[in-house]
């Protein structure tokens, strides 16, 4: 896509309604997905989706978090904005992934966490903290992919990977451009300018080491032509889990700690 983009305009394209969800790439991507519900805690949270995945014969645990396209299905996927009930999902499903050796591939597509009271009262930020914690000493190969909005914490509870990767017009920031620009200028207008000054474009993530690859987006992308960046997604994965199987676990742990202490 044309380089002439600003960061505003990626950030619009991130938050198109047309564009893939997460459910979306892992049916383009895997043979085979089952779904896996609830945190054995509370409840089910419709926010983040996970389950077991496969390409040919390699076995996958799959988690994402997970946007709807209407009225409808946002209430169901709460706009995409986990609660305290999705992360534990997500821990409960990596956790399940390491006792069985199975690689972790997270898709990030949040505008943040939900900031509701009933989240806060049920330990959003312990969830949040937690899963940063037990993300960092997994044993098995972790790859996040920002496919959408990477919004704050929200999007870091699923980015503590040995690699993150991003498409070429999402975005990964600490809080939204308009959150931004309201703290620094008192004023949510200056959002465009603001999304310049954040650097949160995957050029400008992947020129800081923060992000290790930018995939490529050719065209405007919806699901009927989610194949054109899924068949690369596949191979790329692929090529990570052979990069990572000569791997002890010790290895993973010691140098996904490394890259982090060195960002």
């Amino acid at each position: 896509m044309a380089n002439e983009l600003t960061a505003w305009d990626r950030v619009q394209i991130a938050r198109g309604q047309e564009r893939p969800t997460s459910l979306d790439y892992i049916g383009a991507i895997f043979n085979k997905f089952m779904e896996l519900h609830g945190d054995r805690l509370c409840r089910d949270d419709g926010a983040i989706v996970g389950g077991l995945a496969a390409i040919d014969d390699i076995s996958f645990t799959v988690i994402g978090q997970q946007k709807g396209r209407n009225l409808k299905e946002n209430k169901k996927r709460n706009y995409g904005m986990p609660c305290p009930e999705g992360y534990r999902k997500a821990l409960r499903l990596m956790r399940q992934a390491e006792k069985f050796n199975r690689p972790i591939i997270c898709f990030i597509d949040t505008p943040g966490a939900f900031c509701g009271i009933e989240a806060e009262e049920r330990g959003q930020g312990e969830a949040i903290a937690r899963n940063l914690f037990e993300m960092s000493g997994l044993k098995v190969p972790i790859l996040s992919i920002v496919i959408g909005e990477g919004g704050s914490g929200g999007a870091l509870a699923l980015g503590v990977a040995d690699e993150v990767w991003m498409l070429e017009n999402s975005t990964y920031s600490i809080l939204s451009p308009e959150g931004f620009a309201s703290i620094l200028w008192k004023d949510s207008k200056r959002a465009d300018e603001a999304a310049e000054v954040m650097k949160i474009t995957a050029e400008d993530l992947k020129n800081m080491n923060i992000i290790q690859d930018v995939i490529p987006e050719t065209e405007h992308l919806c699901v009927d032509n989610i194949d054109t960046v899924a068949v690369t997604m596949r191979d790329k994965i692929i090529e990570f889990v052979n990069r990572y199987k000569e791997k002890t676990r010790e290895e993973l742990v010691a140098e996904r700690y490394e890259r982090f202490r060195n960002m």
